[in-house]
């Protein structure tokens, strides 16, 4: 009898833990993919003559999506951790570095598979990622970073204050009237 309590809070610890996480990626996902449509609408809007469609809004929902998944993959190598001494700014900081040479590197590879599906070679396709052109990868690294830090920021908020206190910061208490 023990063992089917024991399997069935097990099934329940692992089933949490996929909620849990696909809860992460969910919300990861509405915020990059917040950032990328906002982006991209600007890009659009900065191109006379194209029509704005909404296909490339679905194309920016899945970006946002990769990515979220490619942040999620980061932090599971490299989970965050805050140092009381340093703070929170410091303590993230070099993490955040990491975090976009990983998203960097699986846009990369993404890259490379995109055309394999394609019927291109897997090298060519990968080094073609940011148009071949260093500064365009750069300034793209640049906005990743600045769309991933505040992220990185409120993680850290939560890991050091709790997620009840920090959702109480940000929107209020659930409780309070008026």
């Amino acid at each position: 009898m023990k063992t089917n309590s024991s399997t069935e809070t097990h099934s329940e610890g692992i089933k949490e833990k996929l909620e849990g996480e696909a809860k992460k990626a969910l919300v990861l996902t509405a915020y990059f993919g917040t950032w990328f449509c906002a982006l991209t609408f600007l890009a659009v809007t900065n191109s006379e003559g194209h029509p704005i469609t909404f296909s490339i809004f679905g194309l920016a929902l899945i970006k946002a999506g990769l990515c979220a998944k490619f942040m999620l993959i980061a932090q599971a190598i490299f989970p965050i951790k805050i140092s009381k001494t340093h703070g929170i700014i410091k303590s993230l900081f070099l993490e955040s570095l990491f975090y976009i040479f990983v998203v960097l590197c699986l846009n990369y590879i993404e890259a490379g598979i995109e055309g394999l599906l394609h019927g291109k070679n897997f090298v060519d396709a990968m080094t073609s990622f940011g148009q071949k052109n260093p500064l365009h990868v750069l300034a793209m690294t640049i906005v990743y970073w600045l769309i991933v830090w505040p992220y990185l920021v409120l993680v850290g908020l939560r890991l050091a204050l709790g997620e009840d206190t920090t959702l109480n910061i940000l929107f209020g208490r659930k409780d309070s009237v008026g």
